[in-house]
Formats: C-alpha cells, structure tokens, sequence
C-alpha cells in the first residue's frame, strides 16, 4: 500500500490543532505589536517588535521575511478585519446603522494608514509592488448598501464604487489633533446623501 496516502490519525490532528492555534495568536501578536510600533517609526528594528511580542527571531521570520512583508502584511490585515467587521454590525443593527458604525470603523482604518503611510511607501518602493486594491471593502460596502436599499433606508443605485469614491476624504484627513471631529463631519455629510429622501426630508401636511 506504498503509493496510499498516509493518513493522519485523531491524536496527530488534536496535537496539531494547539499548534496551529498557538501559530496564529503569535502572527496576530506580531501584527499588533508591529502595528503600533510601525505607527510611531517607520524605522523601528524587526528585532524590537518581535521582543515586544515575546516571540523569537524564527518565529517572526517565518510569518515575515522581510521588513515589507510586515508592512504590506498589516495594511492587508487591517482591510480584512474592516471588512468583515460589516457582516456582524448587519445581524445586530438595523442596515442603516449598520452601515454608519461600518464608516466609523473605516475611519479608524483611514487613520492607521496616515500613521503607517511613510512605511507603506518605503515597502512598496522596495518590492516594486502596487497597493493592495479596496476589493474587500467594496465587496462590505456592497452587501452594506444592498441591506439598506431592500429595507428602504439607504436610496437605491448606489454602487460601492460610488461609496467608495465618496468616502475617500477619510484617507487624506491629517492625523491630528482634529481628526475625529473632521472625519465625523464627513461621514454624516456622506450618511445624509446616502440616506432616503423620505427619511430626511419633512412630510407635506
């Protein structure tokens, strides 16, 4: 039975199970660490994050070879978990809610990309490489809208690429002092365009 495939056993899938697991809470470790560290100099040493995430030089470099791969790493991991953010604000909110705690999440997002955006250039600068696109988002941002048409609350014909273009001022709001009371100001400029004439606007008498 030479050329069967060995199969793994109960005990072996249990035992690698922890492993994975104790894997992952390392790279979400590092990517935490790396990210308020990369926020404050985009030149800190690999050694430094992986010290402050209790995980050895080996560990850190199997999950990231290379300054860049971090980089580009966190920005990815950062549209990720905004992203999927959407699916859980829509089972506990109504669509329309739901979408504006969605922007504010993105705002946040906006916000960590101004603090990395020096590392991010370095790192694309260095591997030749584009940005990663906003697919992710554009697909939350979809199903985000498409939930707020059907429950008459958000005004119909609304692409996520209109959303997107719309919501781009967050990415360029400087990241100081006014940040949050600016990047509040747009969102509820955008939120009142988004929403249905027939919940703004009075009702004839």
């Amino acid at each position: 039975m030479g050329g069967q495939e060995r199969q793994e056993r109960p005990e072996e899938a249990q035992s690698a199970g922890p492993k994975r697991s104790d894997a992952q809470r390392n790279r979400e470790r590092i990517l935490e660490v790396a990210l308020a560290e990369l926020t404050r100099d985009k030149d800190v040493p690999l050694s430094a994050i992986a010290r402050k995430a209790c995980v050895g030089q080996g560990t850190f470099y199997r999950n990231f070879p290379s300054r860049e791969a971090l980089v580009l790493e966190l920005y990815r991991h950062g549209m990720t978990q905004v992203a999927q953010s959407a699916a859980g604000l829509l089972a506990s909110l109504p669509p329309d809610l739901a979408l504006r705690a969605w922007m504010d999440r993105l705002a946040e997002f906006a916000l960590t990309k101004a603090g990395l955006a020096d590392a991010i250039y370095a790192a694309l600068s260095a591997t030749g490489s584009e940005k990663p696109p906003p697919t992710e988002l554009q697909a939350a941002a979809g199903s985000l809208l498409r939930a707020g048409e059907e429950a008459g609350t958000i005004r119909p014909g609304v692409t996520p690429d209109d959303f997107i273009l719309a919501i781009t001022g967050l990415f360029v709001i400087e990241p100081d002092e006014h940040w949050k009371e600016r990047s509040t100001r747009l969102i509820d400029l955008v939120m009142d365009g988004l929403r249905t004439r027939a919940r703004n606007s009075p009702q004839p008498t």
